[in-house]
């Protein structure tokens, strides 16, 4: 059983319909679907799914209580929410030391996150009720939250801890693998290449300069696209230093007032972006 279908938001007195559709949707971001609310000021399920969209699954099972110890009765952990420590002999600590023992004690029975009203929080009495209590690190000139916020803080440290949480993060539109060794290598060669071709090295030791790229490169962890973008600049470089050479000699057909065919040019292949096959010559996104 996936524990966080264990865990129980319990509102106490809530006032405003709108901080409840807030709580809803924090329930849905973070995979809890159980709700119980103790004397709302008010409840419509249809404006609060009209908020918190395809929240119909946790409204309809939504449980309404007369007081905070019916709404309690069966679970076996109890952690309360407030701004600041008020009643002594609770253990109060922060979301995210509390949030793995809520989730290994959801993995035995229920377990309750409480939250008070929007204008007082939890009283003494509801303390009293609870095992621990959580308190949110906030700034000291404004410490209070809004009462969905608080839930989402809560909820989500508990979801951290948890197995949904691991699931993989998305990759690029264009992602590729890892670039090789002998890709990167490439890339080195095709930059000194053109950084040679336009006379960069006249005053400087082409080892110092490489060297001092290949520092700077090497830092970041280049996939197989990017490690092609950056060698394509020094082939292009080392082209575009070739194209205007033959420009400038007098036997060129350009120099005779004829259609310059010197763009037109095939596949070579000492550029592998330019070939077929898997080394294609990178697009920009």
């Amino acid at each position: 059983m996936n524990p966080l279908d264990n865990v129980v938001v319990v509102l106490d007195q809530p006032k405003d319909l709108v901080n409840v559709a807030g709580v809803v949707r924090a329930m849905m971001n973070t995979g809890v679907r159980q709700l119980r609310l103790v004397r709302p000021d008010e409840f419509d399920a249809y404006r609060i799914t009209g908020i918190a969209h395809r929240s119909d699954e946790i409204v309809d099972r939504t449980g309404f209580y007369d007081d905070l110890p019916a709404a309690l009765a069966d679970v076996i952990y109890v952690v309360g929410t407030t701004a600041r420590p008020r009643t002594a002999g609770l253990r109060y600590d922060r979301p995210r030391a509390l949030s793995a023992s809520i989730l290994d004690r959801a993995a035995a029975g229920p377990v309750a996150l409480v939250l008070g009203r929007e204008d007082r929080g939890l009283t003494n009495e509801a303390l009293d009720l609870c095992n621990a209590v959580a308190i949110i690190p906030t700034h000291p000139d404004y410490p209070s939250l809004n009462l969905a916020q608080a839930c989402l803080i809560l909820l989500y440290e508990v979801f951290l801890h948890s197995s949904a949480a691991e699931a993989p993060l998305p990759k690029g539109r264009r992602a590729t693998p890892l670039a090789t060794h002998a890709e990167l290598e490439e890339m080195y060669d095709a930059l000194e290449g053109g950084l040679a071709a336009i006379e960069f090295f006249k005053a400087r030791k082409p080892e110092s300069v490489m060297r001092t790229l290949r520092a700077i490169l090497g830092q970041a962890t280049m996939d197989r696209r990017e490690a092609r973008l950056v060698a394509g600049v020094g082939y292009e470089t080392g082209h575009y230093v070739r194209r205007l050479g033959e420009r400038a000699d007098p036997g060129h057909p350009s120099c005779n007032d004829e259609v310059d065919s010197s763009d037109q040019r095939t596949p070579s292949a000492a550029d592998p972006l330019e070939t077929d096959g898997h080394q294609q010559r990178p697009q920009d996104d």
